[in-house]
């Protein structure tokens, strides 16, 4: 594993073999691929109408999905999101905002993909979270 400041701990690594249900080496696949990012209350890391450059795997913490500045949804430890990134190019269809302090693995859209061809179990989730996203936007 990368030995950087950004690099997930054990302790992360745990976490996410908690949160994910992954093999040891699935969850080195990951933790190497994704950048470990703390983020404080109230932070806007995703922002409606930009174009989608990262996906979050949220580890800890609470995060507010925001569409025209209204709360649709809330999503904690074990959620993707921002998977837009990984699955195609579209603009991002809502702001997100952490609730409370969120440590969450960031990863690019190049990595992230490579994650879905490697890991089935990672490929179903986003794009299990990609479909009701989409189908909740339809139906407004």
């Amino acid at each position: 594993m990368r030995k950087d400041r950004f690099a997930p701990d054990s302790a992360t690594i745990a976490r996410l073999k908690e949160l994910s249900g992954l093999s040891d080496k699935e969850i080195q696949q990951v933790a190497e691929a994704g950048r470990l990012v703390h983020l404080p209350e109230s932070w806007s890391l995703i922002l409606e109408g930009t174009p989608a450059d990262a996906a979050y795997y949220i580890l800890d913490g609470e995060v507010s999905v925001r569409r025209n500045k209204e709360e649709v949804a809330t999503a904690g430890p074990g959620t993707f999101i921002g998977e837009a990134a990984i699955m195609n190019h579209a603009l991002r269809s809502a702001q997100v905002v952490t609730k409370t302090n969120v440590t969450a693995l960031n990863f690019t859209p190049d990595a992230g993909r490579k994650l879905t061809e490697e890991i089935p179990a990672i490929r179903e989730q986003i794009s299990t979270a990609h479909q009701a996203r989409h189908e909740a936007n339809q139906g407004e």
